[in-house]
């Protein structure tokens, strides 16, 4: 069975929502420390379907790591109403009109809120990410992201619709974490 963290494999399934809010994710995590190797990033790309070849300048990564600070606050925010408020000001401030492409015919008509389909990438990863987040947040309403609870993680993941609240990113954070409170309580 496949892992429901994975990207889509097929082409016309990668603009998506979900595969838009995982890519979101993923580049929000990757592009956390300070100086993130464009190579990593690139190659996170295209396993999330972007095509090659694709090679990212150092410049070109900065500005995608400022537009995923930004986004990182929505996913990071503790409540419905934080995450929509901060999705309002990404929106009203760093997007542009509502656009519909199928870039010259080579991809399925999907939405997008950059200028034009050659928009820098941080503008692109900005536009696609507060699209995705505002149509998760608008279906479930809640808070499209959380950040993990292990204290060694700061990683954001995706919330899950109904069921009890994720506090952890992965199942490795989350035994991690009561391998160490098992610990703690044996002295």
């Amino acid at each position: 069975m496949a892992d429901p963290s994975e990207p889509p494999a097929d082409w016309s399934t990668r603009h998506s929502v979900r595969a838009v809010a995982l890519r979101t994710v993923a580049l929000v995590n990757a592009l956390s420390p300070e100086r993130p190797d464009p190579a990593a990033v690139a190659a996170l790309l295209l396993r999330h379907g972007e095509r090659g070849p694709l090679t990212l300048t150092a410049a070109e990564v900065a500005e995608m790591r400022a537009a995923a600070l930004r986004v990182r606050e929505v996913l990071a925010a503790g409540d419905t109403d934080t995450a929509a408020s901060a999705l309002n000001r990404l929106l009203r401030t760093h997007t542009g009109l509502l656009r519909l492409t199928s870039h010259g015919g080579t991809t399925p008509w999907h939405p997008h809120l950059d200028s034009d389909d050659d928009a820098a990438w941080g503008e692109w990863l900005l536009a696609s990410s507060c699209m995705a987040l505002a149509v998760l947040l608008w279906d479930r309403q809640l808070p499209p992201g959380a950040v993990c609870a292990s204290v060694s993680c700061q990683d954001v993941f995706l919330t899950r619709g109904a069921g009890p609240a994720r506090r952890y990113c992965s199942r490795r954070c989350a035994t991690r974490e009561r391998v160490a409170a098992h610990r703690r309580a044996r002295g």
